[in-house]
């Protein structure tokens, strides 16, 4: 697996009826779309059990597969809960690998998502955001969410480093 490319989809949330939300929808649509152009592209979806339903990385791996990724280019990690946590089990995951990785989100996500994983120690670029679909209010509310959390993530993601997480 050293050269082959990776997608590490990060997770969204699980409606109360156990379905995707849009957003976690929009981003495996993305991500998918995306692997097409790639040449035997290595799908991680990543997150754990949240308030409602399966682990978000099993609803994510069955719509992977809905869209004709197969189940052998899918490897879960289902056990994060955060952006962090994501970032941290992948960079284990993928230890040792040394081809091209991406990071599949919103778009108002991936600026964190990257830096995570570059502190991971991880060659990470952002993969094509899927189109949004919410209005300007709700656009600022995640732009300042993510403002706010990016710095934190990167105090978090230093100590982490810090305490000894190697890839």
């Amino acid at each position: 697996m050293s050269g082959r490319p990776v997608i590490i989809i990060f997770g969204a949330a699980i409606r109360p009826d156990g379905s995707p939300s849009l957003a976690l929808r929009r981003r495996i649509q993305a991500a998918a779309s995306f692997g097409a152009t790639l040449d035997d592209p290595l799908f991680i979806p990543t997150g754990g059990q949240g308030k409602y339903g399966e682990p978000e990385s099993v609803v994510m791996a069955r719509l992977l597969q809905d869209l004709g990724v197969p189940h052998s280019a899918i490897r879960q990690e289902p056990t994060a809960t955060d952006t962090l946590e994501s970032a941290v089990a992948c960079a284990r995951m993928l230890k040792g690998h040394e081809g091209p990785v991406w990071a599949a989100s919103s778009g108002y996500h991936l600026p964190r998502c990257v830096m995570l994983l570059r502190l991971m120690g991880l060659p990470a670029r952002a993969a094509p955001a899927p189109e949004a679909a919410m209005d300007w209010r709700d656009r600022w509310w995640w732009r300042l969410r993510e403002g706010a959390a990016l710095p934190v993530d990167a105090v978090l993601g230093l100590a982490a480093r810090w305490r000894g997480f190697r890839r």
